[in-house]
């Protein structure tokens, strides 16, 4: 089993300041067709066998997750880090989802192809699901871009395959019904990958994951019971909609409604915030709101104009964004009963950049948007960001979007051996699609050639990964168990 060795949460990212990236990056070159991108490709074998993806072993001078974990901690609200604790120590995986910054760190101590593309940064199998398109169809798509930036497609595929090892021994499946999973999503990016390499672009831009499709395609081996488990889920999904995070989020009527309280999840800003900052708010709000409005597109900000504003909380989401600052502000159609409600969440530096070396194109929220339609086939109309301005200090960047439409998301905790499978294959083939859209789709099918020598790498990382995030793990336990048996609570 891999051993974590920590050592001072202060020391700066190996990185830090080098005049070239530590990542080389073989995105550069234009190729004139596919031919020669898939030779590209085949060539980098030998800079970085395929081989060498299985590589996974602690660094001399490895910072341990611990480290890395609190030294992210200390700029965020503190009064939060004790429920960020709690709910990243439900289980291995509950943990695993907070880790993206230091298996950041771990894997750039790996070999890389040089392959740069739009990366998620943080690709595990919890942050895919379903949402609205403005089509009103259900889509399956990655919904969390916290972390992308320029990065190795390697990375993204490491921990999404890593996370569906964690996944099945979190959930007792055994060490061969892990690698059987682990292997499968693999093989699934290595076919996606291989098939977009002979799209069009236009085309790879128009594919997406149509959940009614897919689900109707699948119908005929599905027992009744099975269609009824899916019909509920459906429903779910239909069912979280803005009506109903408004209803949430606001009890009363007319000139009485107001923001409920219900810590930690949910804290009116009138509790939250000193007196005078209350009082200075909808001035503050006013000038967020412009700042998010300018960030839409032409056509758009008209729409948003249409709303009038209710209320606002600051809301617990997640696992590994606690402690963030994450607003949540009700609106209400200025005519008639329109319930509108709008996440304005905090984004901070990309744990990618910090690793690879590559300078970010954009910074804070804007990162976020830019990436995020990228990357997905079909988004929310209402996504953009905000920068506050802060006098003397760099200020805060807020990513914006709807809180609820029609999220869907698959039940983790819950999920069995063979559903597990198939959906590691789907968030697979929908990674795939996503890093053929901004990266050489040749250069990678190439790379990754035709036979399971890549899978049966990447299979092998996840493995060895899974042990050492179950030692991480342990740790961090030990941690929060010392945290309390002193009584100085966890955000000491």
């Amino acid at each position: 089993m891999a051993q974590s060795r920590s050592t001072q949460p202060s020391q700066p990212s190996p990185f830090a300041g080098s005049s070239e990236p530590p990542i080389p990056d073989a995105t550069l070159r234009r190729f004139s067709g596919f031919v020669e991108a898939r030779d590209t490709g085949r060539s980098l074998r030998k800079r970085c066998p395929r081989s060498s993806l299985a590589r996974w072993e602690v660094v001399p001078d490895r910072t341990s997750a611990l480290d890395l974990i609190l030294s992210q901690e200390r700029g965020r609200l503190q009064a939060l880090i004790p429920e960020r604790h709690r709910r990243m120590a439900a289980s291995p995986f509950a943990y695993f989802r907070a880790t993206a910054l230091p298996m950041a760190a771990d894997l750039s101590t790996t070999p890389s192809t040089g392959l740069i593309v739009e990366a998620c940064g943080d690709a595990h199998i919890g942050n895919f699901g379903g949402y609205r398109s403005p089509e009103s169809a259900l889509v399956f798509d990655l919904n969390d871009f916290d972390e992308v930036a320029r990065g190795p497609w390697e990375w993204d595929v490491k921990r999404m395959v890593s996370s569906v090892a964690v996944c099945a021994r979190s959930r007792g499946f055994g060490a061969a019904t892990a690698h059987d999973a682990a292997l499968a999503c693999a093989a699934a990016y290595r076919e996606a990958m291989a098939y977009f390499a002979h799209q069009g672009a236009l085309s790879i831009w128009h594919t997406h994951v149509d959940v009614q499709g897919l689900l109707d395609a699948l119908s005929a081996d599905a027992s009744k019971k099975e269609r009824r488990q899916v019909a509920k889920g459906l429903a779910a999904a239909f069912a979280k909609d803005n009506s109903r995070a408004f209803r949430k989020l606001v009890e009363g009527e007319g000139a009485d409604r107001r923001i409920v309280f219900d810590p930690p999840a949910i804290v009116p800003l009138d509790r939250f915030l000193p007196a005078g900052d209350v009082e200075r708010f909808p001035r503050s709000l006013a000038e967020l709101f412009s700042a998010y409005r300018s960030s839409l597109a032409p056509e758009n900000r008209g729409l948003i104009d249409r709303y009038a504003y209710v209320g606002a909380a600051l809301k617990v989401v997640g696992v590994g964004s606690v402690g963030m600052r994450n607003w949540v502000v009700a609106l209400s159609g200025r005519q008639v009963d329109d319930p509108l409600v709008l996440q304005f969440k905090e984004a901070g530096e990309s744990c990618l950049s910090r690793y690879t070396g590559l300078a970010p194109r954009y910074r804070g929220g804007e990162r976020v948007v830019r990436g995020q339609r990228l990357m997905q086939a079909t988004g929310d109309v209402l996504l953009g960001w905000a920068d506050v301005p802060v006098p003397g200090a760099p200020g805060r960047s807020f990513y914006v979007r709807q809180l609820w439409d029609w999220k869907a998301t698959v039940d983790l905790d819950a999920i069995d051996a063979d559903t597990l499978a198939l959906y590691g294959e789907l968030c697979a083939w929908t990674l795939a699609r996503a890093h053929a859209r901004s990266g050489d789709r040749g250069a990678i099918a190439g790379y990754l050639g035709t036979s399971d020598a890549a899978d049966r790498a990447l299979c092998a990382f996840a493995e060895a990964y899974a042990e050492q995030n179950e030692c991480d793990y342990r740790v961090f336990m030990d941690h929060v168990a010392g945290a309390a048996g002193t009584g100085k609570g966890e955000a000491s």
